[in-house]
């Protein structure tokens, strides 16, 4: 299992070479780089190229970036729409799916495997116009994110579109063999618990989201610091088909310290071994 973690725990901050130098010496082999404008801003070249001469310094991988959720420096608190591929609005889909090609350019510099994309927001119900949205946003994604080297991978979130069955419905529908599944293990602790979506996903599981909650709200907490049992879903996922990625993604309101994030990503590596 490939040992990364998400710069989303860095989020309120500009992500540079020194916190990039954190996961290092907490030993990350991989990043997951969180596209947000005000923390990674994928529009930048300038800003790019600084994290692309880190990594090439580095024996750090940039595993994968997470999909830009808003477009904005704010992540919608101003009032912008969310990045949706599939809202009832033709324009916000072409919108939405204009926002995530802009991140995924930087493939060009930096050679991440993996690109996490969401469908839809918690509201968005199931609906045969929701599959057709799918099918027909990641069909697109993929024509632009192939040629870039870069492979799709849906998340589980709390919403109805990304239950289980529904996203084993999309795969199957669309065709889309070569696009696998991020499981986001505290998403489905808080939905039908981690031991049977794990083994409803099991077979496309290809990355993770790891991290805790104590099935009250999606809390981002370090493992072990809520309520899923640990000693049965690491070896569960060590047991997939192909052993996904243990990526951890840690919310940045917990404001932990460089020192902080630096020792307890190491302390929740171990568990990974």
């Amino acid at each position: 299992m490939l040992k990364a973690i998400s710069s989303h725990v860095f989020l309120t901050h500009r992500l540079h070479p020194g916190l990039l130098d954190v996961f290092a010496r907490a030993g990350a082999q991989g990043v997951e780089l969180f596209a947000a404008r005000q923390h990674f801003d994928y529009t930048s070249r300038a800003h790019v190229r600084e994290l692309a001469e880190w990594f090439r310094s580095n024996t750090v991988e940039p595993f994968s970036m997470h999909a830009p959720l808003f477009a904005d420096q704010e992540m919608g608190r101003g009032g912008a729409p969310a990045v949706n591929v599939i809202h009832p609005e033709k324009a916000r889909r072409i919108d939405a799916m204009d926002e995530i090609k802009r991140a995924l350019e930087v493939a060009e510099q930096i050679p991440i495997r993996f690109l996490i994309v969401h469908l839809g927001e918690r509201e968005d119900t199931w609906s045969l116009r929701a599959l057709e949205h799918s099918i027909t946003a990641l069909e697109h994604l993929r024509a632009f994110a192939s040629p870039l080297g870069v492979k799709l991978l849906i998340e589980n979130l709390q919403g109805d579109v990304t239950r289980p069955a529904h996203l084993i419905e999309i795969l199957t529908a669309g065709h889309l063999p070569d696009i696998g599944l991020c499981l986001d293990v505290g998403h489905a602790h808080l939905g039908d618990g981690v031991a049977p979506v794990l083994a409803e996903l099991k077979e496309r599981i290809r990355s993770t989201h790891l991290h805790d909650n104590k099935r009250d709200k999606d809390s981002h907490l370090w493992p072990g610091d809520g309520t899923i049992d640990w000693n049965e879903t690491l070896p569960e996922l060590k047991s997939a088909p192909q052993t996904p990625a243990g990526v951890l993604e840690i919310h940045y309101a917990l404001g932990e310290t460089a020192e902080a994030v630096a020792a307890k990503a190491a302390k929740a590596f171990e568990k990974m071994d």
